[in-house]
């Protein structure tokens, strides 16, 4: 496959994901990846792949493509390039939160000299790098990265950038427990959208609109927690999504969360729901104390796993007298382990 027909099915690619065909849309992608000769093409391509998966949720094969693409950007020898697959790879490594990975690659990012590149991809390398701050509790380091983000976006003048930068600060606020910057920040992010948002993908909505919800959540305005949900019907959508992935994890959060939103709007009949649904989850992904029953997850409570896996209240432990995992039954306690 030459370079003309290389360009011609990774456009294809493109108008087929941005019309929701994404399946299709890989189709095309991976076959232009089998065939093509034409390394540029070859590294566009990649970058295609890595964006879609990471927006899909699949970034065990968003760091596959990440990889590839560090090698044809050296194939290349192209420092603009290089820049480039260096910040998927960081973003790979994020999303997996393998953090102390992110930081690393976000600093050979920075030490790259001579990029043309450098200043439209240094906001999201130092954004990169924010995050994994945050996921590491550096909150320092963490916040001078999201100020530093947020210049590169000023100066760019780089809404999207500046909307992406004021979500992980109301993360940041949310976790340092100031509820009022926590909330300032996602709205902020939600005017950029309904200034310039109309091209923009429905994800930065939705995600200003999360932050928003979250902060008022912990303000203690659950009506208006619910309304940023409603919006756009982001509770459901989201767990649509966790659903169709498979992520028993955020589909517990998220009834979690609305069962305490249906709880304060004294809507019994969806409060029941999200109950039932909550404690399916808890079953499902044995989140729960073998001994006395209870989910672990909802109070802070010092747990114990022992070497089969299973997880118990380390106090329902002390309590049982047993050496034998009360779950599996298999003498895996060691002398002393409780």
């Amino acid at each position: 496959m030459g370079q003309d027909q290389t360009k011609q099915q990774i456009e294809k690619g493109l108008q087929l994901y941005q019309s929701n065909q994404t399946e299709k849309a890989l189709e095309v992608w991976m076959k232009v990846l089998e065939k093509s000769s034409d390394l540029m093409g070859r590294f566009r391509v990649l970058g295609c792949l890595v964006t879609a998966h990471s927006e899909m949720g699949r970034y065990k094969e968003m760091l596959k493509f990440a990889v590839v693409q560090i090698d044809t950007a050296r194939e290349l020898e192209d420092a603009d390039f290089l820049l480039e697959s260096y910040l998927n790879l960081a973003r790979s490594n994020e999303k997996l939160c393998e953090f102390h990975k992110t930081i690393s690659y976000c600093k050979t990012c920075l030490g790259l000299p001579g990029t043309r590149a450098g200043a439209q991809l240094g906001g999201q390398v130092s954004l990169s790098m924010g995050n994994a701050f945050l996921g590491l509790s550096v909150f320092q380091k963490a916040l001078e990265s999201f100020e530093k983000a947020l210049r590169y976006a000023h100066n760019n003048d780089d809404t999207m950038l500046e909307c992406r930068v004021c979500c992980s600060l109301g993360s940041f606020y949310a976790q340092v427990k100031d509820y009022e910057k926590a909330l300032f920040f996602p709205c902020k992010a939600a005017e950029l959208v309904n200034d310039y948002g109309k091209g923009w993908s429905l994800k930065y909505r939705a995600m200003s609109q999360y932050h928003m919800a979250v902060a008022y959540r912990l303000l203690g305005h659950l009506g208006s927690a619910m309304e940023c949900c409603e919006a756009l019907d982001a509770i459901e959508r989201a767990q649509d999504l966790a659903e169709e992935v498979g992520n028993k994890l955020s589909q517990l959060k998220l009834h979690c969360l609305s069962e305490s939103i249906y709880r304060s709007k004294g809507l019994q009949r969806e409060l029941r729901a999200h109950v039932v649904r909550f404690h399916e989850c808890v079953e499902e992904t044995e989140l729960y104390c073998g001994l006395c029953g209870e989910s672990i997850g909802e109070k802070n409570s010092r747990l114990q796993a022992l070497p089969c896996s299973h997880i118990f209240h380390h106090r329902c432990l002390q309590n049982n007298g047993t050496r034998s995992c009360p779950n599996c039954r298999r003498s895996s306690m060691k002398p002393g382990f409780v």
